[in-house]
């Protein structure tokens, strides 16, 4: 005979503390893998939250140095613009005083001859003055393209400077 008498009801027993054993053992398994598994979420979802967070400053340094620029440009402008104003002032005066000069150029008397040449300098003069007043609009002209392609160059290069400082 044996030294333990194996029952039905021992062995039931015995397979359904194994079988208890084995559940819990899975179970174990399962809450350490659910825990690992919420922890790598966790992570996953900060490192998700400290990128985007990092691109919207970065979004936000690129944004700021784009407005700077313009801001910049557009106070270069402004200057750049009162210049030109007060060049077209003092142009306009330099035509108004050339203008008033060709038709003072004279010679009065009663000589013909000096009549003639007095009508002829003043045909000289005017012609002269006519080319001077075109002259000096175009330069301005020329003089506030100028200024604007600078201007927009400007801005340009401070834009792009604040993005590529930033990383974008």
């Amino acid at each position: 005979m044996s030294a333990w008498p194996a029952t039905p009801a021992t062995v039931l027993v015995l397979l359904a503390s194994h079988w208890g054993a084995y559940h819990h053992g899975i179970s174990v398994e399962r809450a350490k893998g659910a825990q690992v598994s919420a922890q790598r979420d966790s992570g996953d979802r900060l490192a998700e939250v400290i990128g985007e967070r990092s691109a919207r400053q970065q979004e936000q340094r690129s944004a700021d140095a784009q407005q700077e620029g313009r801001v910049k440009a557009y106070e270069e402008r402004t200057i750049a613009d009162a210049g030109a104003a007060d060049a077209d002032a003092a142009g306009q005066r330099l035509r108004s005083d050339a203008t008033q000069f060709a038709a003072a150029v004279g010679c009065p008397g009663s000589d013909t001859t000096a009549i003639a040449r007095g009508q002829a300098a003043t045909r000289a003069a005017m012609v002269l003055s006519d080319l001077l007043a075109r002259a000096d609009e175009r330069a301005g002209e020329l003089a506030k393209a100028n200024d604007r392609a600078r201007i927009a160059g400007r801005q340009c290069e401070l834009e792009y400077d604040g993005l590529t400082a930033n990383g974008v």
